[in-house]
């Protein structure tokens, strides 16, 4: 999910509480207002205990919500700090594999971009070079990797990333 739409449920959520906060002071208001016209405690009616507790519940519901929502928001600054720790180590891998394959800085550059899914045309225009020029960048990526295309390529990088990453299973 997209941050933006993320920090649009999240001002959402927020107005809904304000909305019951709103409602919470209404109706506290509201059972002092009917305590006042009945003259004290002592002439309470079904409908103004009813009140008095729909009103202690909606309390009570916003405070667990509040609570919920700040844990929400700990829990995704959290998973936020995660993504990033894991999306700088598996770009490390990938410069780690390229450095073993012996890339050029030109040809790592250009991997890295058909890596990130980017097509010829937008990697030449990105570095100002020739369609011609990347296309040998890609032959030369592809013969040091040992294999003959795109998916090849990312096939590979997957496999040896994951290698490192998981547990032997003997």
């Amino acid at each position: 999910m997209s941050g933006g739409s993320m920090a649009t449920r999240n001002w959402g959520l927020v107005l809904l509480m304000a909305v019951q906060g709103i409602c919470a002071v209404f109706f506290i208001v509201d059972v002092f207002a009917d305590i006042a016209a009945e003259g004290g405690m002592s002439h309470l009616t079904v409908h103004m205990a009813v009140e008095t507790l729909a009103t202690l519940t909606l309390i009570a519901a916003m405070v667990l919500e509040a609570r919920f929502f700040v844990s929400l928001l700990r829990h995704e600054v959290a998973l936020e700090q995660d993504l990033a720790v894991a999306a700088a180590e598996v770009h490390e891998a990938i410069r780690a594999q390229f450095k073993d394959w012996k890339l050029s800085p030109a040809e790592s550059d250009v991997a890295m971009f058909l890596v990130k899914g980017l097509g010829t045309a937008e990697i030449a225009e990105m570095r100002g070079s020739a369609e011609g020029t990347i296309k040998a960048h890609f032959n030369a990526v592809f013969r040091k990797a040992g294999v003959h295309s795109r998916a090849e390529l990312l096939s590979m990088l997957i496999d040896r990333i994951l290698a490192g990453r998981l547990p032997d299973a003997g």
